[in-house]
């Protein structure tokens, strides 16, 4: 391989801020200008695997985003489909969270292009909206609850038959076969918390037995006031989910084996 023709050709095709260094046998480290949201560059090396050359990331990328998103969290949901269509869309392997790609046929240049595309697209996943992120918290939520409580033992958006037909009132997971139920709420907002809070309110002067439970997507972004009347009502919370999320489970089944 003739490194300045590699060298030029990812210049030509991607950008002219690119060097190769020379970093043991057969492989080489690609500086880039592209980085992460925090600052942090994408990591990449060209290297022989085999018979053949490719880009890899060596971990790098999966790595970095474990700095803020649970490991399990990138595989499922929305942000698993946004890896996906990433690492479809631009022809990049997943190889046990080492992300690579073939330089087919001699093309540097284009094999580049497409794996910088492909790290930028998964690194977006640190850009979701604020209703994308609501989103992927009410999946994990549901995806907790499904690992935690039994299908028979659960319901979801339940609201009381009897004094609510209507369904105006209603918890996000109940967790039945029990003397007194759970009522756990998801609370990614301060509208979720009010109306909540709201929900907990009718529940108890309608003398309906339960126990709460708040599961928080970040509670320290709720504002203080709607949080002081809310915790007057509610019995258990917690202050999110990804750091809490196994002592969320052994809470629920606790209970559960003790009342159910």
């Amino acid at each position: 391989m003739n490194l300045e023709t590699i060298t030029s050709d990812f210049k030509r095709k991607v950008c002219s801020e690119i060097r190769l260094e020379p970093e043991g046998v057969e492989r080489f480290r690609v500086f880039t200008p592209f980085h992460f949201d925090d600052g942090d560059h994408l990591a990449m090396v060209l290297k022989q695997d085999g018979d053949r050359w490719i880009l890899s990331d060596e971990g790098h990328t999966f790595m970095h985003l474990t700095y803020d998103i649970d490991e399990r969290d990138l595989q499922k949901g929305t942000r698993q489909k946004i890896i996906s269509n990433a690492l479809a869309a631009f022809f990049v392997e997943d190889r046990e969270g080492e992300l690579q790609i073939p330089i087919p046929d001699d093309r540097y240049g284009d094999a580049l292009y497409n794996f910088v595309q492909a790290l930028l697209r998964i690194s977006d996943i640190s850009y979701l909206s604020r209703e994308r992120v609501r989103s992927t918290f009410m999946e994990d939520f549901i995806d907790l609850m499904d690992a935690t409580v039994p299908e028979e033992r659960r319901a979801f958006n339940w609201s009381d038959p009897e004094h609510d037909p209507e369904g105006k009132y209603q918890v996000d997971c109940r967790v039945n076969s029990m003397a007194r139920p759970y009522f756990i709420y998801a609370l990614p907002s301060d509208g979720k918390v009010r109306d909540a809070t709201i929900s907990l309110l009718k529940f108890e002067s309608w003398n309906i037995p339960h126990h709460s439970i708040a599961i928080f997507e970040d509670q320290e972004q709720i504002n203080r006031k709607v949080l002081a009347r809310f915790s007057d009502i509610c019995e258990k919370q917690f202050s999110s989910l990804g750091a809490n999320r196994e002592r969320i489970a052994r809470y629920i089944k606790e209970g559960m084996n003790f009342e159910g």
